[in-house]
């Protein structure tokens, strides 16, 4: 791996442009910018459910995706270079598969809610949808890995799953969407 920051401003983005990992410079408002700033912003959000407090048997896999999150940032970063794997996308449909096994059928549309840890993982959901969005948008531009999209399409589908189990766990039902027109 490249060199450890020993120092934190180095001046170099006062004029509006970011160092990339292979040592180019964009502006701040690229589109890749933008989404290695989507998954920073998901991987913070996992770190918020993680401190809340989430079942232990969650916190394992939580952790392994900050890691992948911080790999796909790197690939990000770095045009060309990859990290993530097929494995990787193959652990977030085991997961998905055990987890939702565990819950009942879906029969109404959930709102975001329940607990603060399973509100804290509907926002990292929707966080994930975002970035998924600006690397699809990326990958019009530049190429990016299909397992990078895969990824956060897979991860978003068990951050669902994971709010409900969260909720379950503590004993606290899902906020079902009532629709007044019906």
């Amino acid at each position: 791996m490249g060199n450890r920051l020993s120092k934190i401003y180095t001046r170099t983005g006062d004029n509006g442009t970011t160092g990339l990992g292979d040592g180019s410079r964009i502006s701040k408002d690229s589109i890749r910018v933008e989404a290695m700033g989507d998954v920073d912003e998901l991987n913070s959000v996992i770190g918020l459910m993680l401190a809340e407090g989430v079942p232990p048997h969650l916190q394992t896999t939580l952790t392994k995706i900050q890691h992948d999150l911080f790999n796909l940032g790197g690939e990000i970063c770095i045009p060309g270079y990859v990290l993530l794997t097929v494995s990787c996308v193959d652990d977030l449909e085991q997961s998905i598969d055990t987890l939702n096994a565990e819950l009942s059928p879906l029969k109404e549309f959930i709102l975001p809610g329940g607990t603060k840890s399973a509100a804290f993982c509907h926002l990292a959901r929707t966080v994930c949808r975002r970035a998924e969005r600006k690397l699809i948008e990326l990958h019009h531009n530049e190429k990016v890995t299909e397992i990078s999209l895969q990824y956060l399409n897979r991860l978003s589908d068990l951050l669902f799953v994971m709010c409900r189990i969260i909720n379950k766990e503590a004993g606290v039902s899902d906020v079902l969407w009532k629709n007044k027109q019906a």
